[in-house]
């Protein structure tokens, strides 16, 4: 199993680089970053300065959209960090979530997410596409650099999508129960599109906290269930509280879900997640001992599982990167 680790680009930029090279360090071999540029600093300026002052970790967006940004800029940012550090880029993608409601736009449809993925993956491979009604390429771009592109979704339609076109799934949460159903709409996509079961990597990204006090871990983590709401609430809305097609193991939790306030998104304390219960903290999060989280993640793994990537948003950043680095990533690989 590799390890990633998922940040914030909160000022001091600084920080952000200093974590990533100390996860390189401890042997992880991804790093993500938030990327929603109107509530923290703009990504992939920070992300460049990750690759310099790293040599082998791996960098992405977790995740963009198709909406933020023109997707030839996209294409050309991912592209431009390709040829001044080497082809370690990878990009993360959904629809859109905080990126875009905070600004009032509302998240993009799977139509243009899918074909946002074949466009930009194919200029910075160096070939033309269509776009606008226009053929286009990067002129610059050294040809064969490959972009995987990495698909985020929790909805039985983006499952599927993400199936046929990405080169790797995202899920956002670390429930084993949840994780089998989402493969299995995964691989179905791939199948109807005859790729193979194994075709597209598996990452599970969570929040993880090492330590004894559960009760603190889970004030700390609460957010997450909140983040997590958002998209969860958008799959009720379009496929009803009782659907057959969704695992209420992951809906029914949203039914206290209030007003979301953006301002406190990714963050400990948020108000807006106050709703969200102790279990499904316990079980989209991995809390308590390091002896734990090993076994979390292990079970994890045996469901096909090839990189945990660590939300490290609560009070114990520190001592929770050193713990993975001195005992979880040894034990796992």
């Amino acid at each position: 199993m590799d390890f990633g680790l998922v940040l914030q680009t909160d000022p001091p930029s600084s920080r952000v680089v200093e974590l990533a090279r100390r996860a390189e360090a401890y042997g992880f071999t991804h790093v993500w970053v938030y990327d929603s540029p109107a509530l923290w600093q703009e990504p992939f300026v920070i992300l460049g300065r990750i690759l310099a002052e790293t040599k082998r970790i791996c960098v992405g967006p977790m995740v963009t959209n198709p909406g933020t940004r023109d997707w030839t800029v996209l294409a050309s940012t991912f592209a431009t960090l390709n040829e001044m550090h080497g082809p370690r880029t990878l990009c993360g993608i959904g629809r859109g979530d905080s990126a875009l409601r905070y600004i009032g736009c509302r998240p993009r449809s799977l139509k243009e997410m899918t074909e946002a993925m074949r466009v930009v993956k194919r200029l910075v491979a160096g070939h033309s596409v269509q776009y606008n009604d226009q053929e286009i390429r990067l002129p610059w771009v050294k040809p064969g650099w490959d972009l995987p592109m990495w698909g985020a979704g929790y909805g039985p339609k983006a499952l599927e999508s993400i199936g046929r076109n990405a080169d790797g799934f995202i899920l956002q949460l670390a429930d084993p129960q949840i994780l089998e159903w989402t493969l299995a709409a995964v691989r179905a996509g791939a199948a109807a599109a005859h790729r193979p079961q194994d075709s597209l990597a598996v990452c599970v990204a969570a929040p993880a906290y090492v330590g004894e006090d559960i009760d603190h871990q889970r004030s700390q983590l609460r957010w997450f269930g909140g983040m997590v709401g958002n998209h969860v609430a958008d799959i009720v809305k379009r496929y009803g509280e009782q659907s057959a097609e969704v695992p209420q193991a992951l809906t029914d939790y949203v039914k206290g879900r209030g007003e979301y306030d953006y301002a406190h998104h990714g963050r400990a304390g948020n108000p807006s997640a106050e709703f969200v219960p102790d279990e499904i903290v316990d079980r989209f999060c991995v809390l308590g001992a390091v002896d734990e989280h090993i076994a979390k993640l292990r079970a994890l793994k045996a469901l096909g599982v090839r990189q945990f990537a660590v939300y490290l948003m609560h009070d114990a950043q520190d001592d929770t990167l050193e713990a993975y680095g001195r005992h979880v990533v040894k034990a796992l690989r």
